[in-house]
């Protein structure tokens, strides 16, 4: 089956990282991320700034270049960021923003949350959470401002499942990734989200899964497919993250 990989870091050396509460992470390059998911039938992704690569986007932009135009790129930026460098980061192949609350990395929320709704509004950009659902009860009323919502990983909370079932049900996506960064009974966290909203779920590998207890295993894309419905995985592998990103079918910008 093909896969839009939904979410993967790509580490490249010639860009400063400067790290997150002292981690910096290994290299991980454009031909390191080929090589890796070389058997997986990737027809293009979705790569996501992480926490520890700072404000600066230039790694992603030329990580976009790179891959060409099947893959988009989601940007941490600051909530002072000006329309035009969203466009032009648009322009570059961004089609999203995330916020990473799981790694206190957000100073201002709320701000951050008005920069999502800018880019929104401006170029039709989601927003992507990484943050533990057993928060989201409580910051659902300041996530209502976003017009498209994505989760990452699960949520990684068993605890918060219902929180973000709640969510689901307003509309939210979810991607299943990182299946070794939670507590959650993983099959039925997925059955649970596509019986919600089958266009939810979004699939990828997480690689090179930094930090993450257990790193991604092809295996896991086969328990994405064992666990859901053949139209839930096919929706899961592929279409849902494409509709999410703004792509055509073909996943090509």
């Amino acid at each position: 089956m093909a896969l839009f990989d939904a979410h993967l870091h790509i580490i490249d050396p010639r860009f400063d990282h400067p790290g997150n509460a002292g981690y910096r992470p290994d290299p991980f390059t454009v031909d390191d991320y080929r090589e890796r998911s070389r058997d997986l039938g990737v027809t293009g992704g979705a790569v996501v700034a992480g926490s520890y690569s700072g404000a600066g986007q230039d790694h992603l932009v030329a990580a976009l270049r790179e891959l060409g135009p099947s893959f988009v790129g989601v940007a941490q930026l600051p909530p002072d960021t000006s329309d035009s460098h969203l466009r032009d980061l648009h322009a570059a192949g961004v089609r999203g923003l995330r916020i990473n609350l799981y790694r206190g990395t957000v100073d201002d929320f709320d701000s951050l949350v008005q920069l999502g709704r800018r880019a929104a509004e401006l170029l039709n950009w989601p927003t992507e959470l990484y943050v533990d659902s057993r928060e989201l009860r409580a910051l659902a009323p300041r996530i209502a401002p976003l017009p498209r919502v994505g989760i990452d990983h699960l949520g990684l909370s068993q605890e918060g499942l219902s929180a973000l079932l709640a969510l689901v049900g307003s509309g939210a996506r979810v991607k299943a990734t990182g299946f070794g960064r939670g507590d959650l009974d993983v099959p039925a966290a997925l059955r649970a989200v596509a019986d919600k909203n089958p266009a939810a779920l979004m699939a990828g590998t997480d690689l090179p899964c930094t930090r993450a207890p257990r790193p991604f295993d092809p295996a896991d894309l086969e328990l994405v497919a064992q666990s859901l419905t053949p139209a839930q995985a096919e929706a899961a592998f592929a279409a849902n993250a494409r509709d999410f990103y703004g792509l055509p079918a073909s996943g090509r910008r």
